[in-house]
């Protein structure tokens, strides 16, 4: 992959007078995360080959206060909520984009009451009205004719009930979307929500990104698509222990490979 990626930040662009289309907000995974930044650097190729001003918070951008809440810490989350708002009100930040459910089901519903109200897209949704207004053009490329299941993510399906977006975009790909038998509305976690990444598990007989896993194998897909960091991270892990080659990728890494960019 060829690393000339254009990403400006907010403070450059205040510099110069201007103001993006776009907030991308990049969240702890996405910058920190090894596998989650190549979801990051898709999202920014994608951008910047449909001409997308758009700008990032970089060293001013902190967490959005999501593990915090999700663990019980209120009093840290408001913390971090505050600081973040403030950061944004400054830049009068309108329009943000995501590719964390997380941060996109916290900065949407849960800053409001804390001062700070932005229009707040996933990814997916974003890329999709990219794609309806002429700006984005997808092709199947190397994904013509596969087999592709998609992963609900549970801030982005049930907290927020974009089901669609992500689906459309797969579909565009001219691959088959095929649904597990729990999917959407009745879609299962994959066990790393409400802050359950950060710890062990609970006694049981089965760790539940098994259990997720086993619902997408029986799809006998040739890829897995996520629309979250953690999905994208449990999910692997899950294929890993069942020594099974399907690939995990999240739908903005699909577009992106597709287009070759």
């Amino acid at each position: 992959m060829s690393e000339n990626l254009v990403v400006p930040t907010m403070a450059e662009m205040l510099a110069q007078g201007k103001q993006p289309e776009v907030l991308f907000w990049v969240g702890c995974a996405g910058s920190f995360d090894d596998r989650a930044k190549k979801i990051t650097k898709a999202l920014v190729k994608i951008l910047n080959n449909a001409n997308v001003e758009f700008a990032v918070l970089g060293t001013e951008e902190s967490c959005t206060g999501d593990p915090a809440k999700r663990a019980g810490n209120e009093f840290l989350f408001q913390m971090q909520a505050m600081m973040n708002i403030e950061v944004l009100n400054a830049y009068e930040a309108k329009k943000i984009i995501t590719a964390c459910p997380h941060c996109f089901n916290t900065l949407k519903n849960e800053y409001p009451q804390l001062g700070g109200s932005y229009e707040v897209m996933h990814h997916t949704e974003y890329l999709k009205s990219l794609l309806d207004s002429g700006r984005l053009a997808i092709e199947g490329g190397q994904f013509k004719g596969k087999k592709i299941t998609f992963h609900d993510p549970c801030y982005l399906g049930r907290a927020n009930n974009v089901y669609e977006a992500p689906r459309d975009l797969i579909q565009k790909l001219d691959a088959e979307l095929v649904e597990m038998k729990r999917s959407k509305a009745n879609g299962l976690c994959c066990g790393a929500g409400g802050a359950q990444m950060f710890k062990d598990a609970e006694k049981g007989n089965k760790e539940i990104n098994i259990e997720r896993t086993e619902d997408a194998l029986e799809t006998h897909s040739d890829i897995i698509a996520t629309g979250c960091p953690f999905c994208n991270t449990m999910m692997t892990d899950g294929v890993k222990v069942k020594e099974n080659e399907t690939k995990v990728l999240d739908v903005a890494e699909l577009i992106a490979n597709a287009q070759d960019l």
